[in-house]
This record gives C-alpha cells, structure tokens and sequence, in this order.
C-alpha cells in the first residue's frame, strides 16, 4: 500500500508514513508554493516536536535506493 491518490493526481493522502530510514511522520496534506506553484507536501515527525515541514511533492513520493534496494522514501502505515 503506498497511500497515494489514484484520482488523476498522485497525492499523498493524509495519514502516517514511515521514512525509508525508519522515522514516522503524519502526513497532513498538500499545498502549493506561492513562488513557483509547485505542490509541496506539508507533513510533521511523531519522533519529536520541531513542527511542520514542507518537501516537494516530486521527492516525496519517488523511490530511493537503500540497502540495495529500491524502496519508496515514505511508505503508508497500515492503520
């Protein structure tokens, strides 16, 4: 399950993650950059409590390679 919205745009929807190196977040959803309209995925850590935190939604949902493997960077929590 990777959590993403099937419905024309590929969104994370709202809900916990966990980081390729094993942090968990929330993601809260998805908002767009004033500047350049890019869509930005607002998200916060359950690990501690340094706020929310914006990445881009392009290095949000794309795969890294760990270990060896290819994996997703952020993956859904089954809830």
């Amino acid at each position: 399950m990777t959590g993403f919205d099937t419905g024309g745009k590929n969104h994370p929807r709202p809900g916990r993650y966990r980081h390729f190196k094993g942090g968990e977040y929330e993601v809260l959803g998805v908002a767009r950059h004033s500047e350049g309209l890019e869509d930005m995925v607002v998200y916060r850590p359950l690990y501690n409590d340094t706020g929310l935190w914006v990445r881009p939604l392009t290095m949000f949902i794309e795969s890294v390679e760990h270990d060896g493997l290819t994996v997703p960077r952020f993956l859904l929590m089954e809830e």
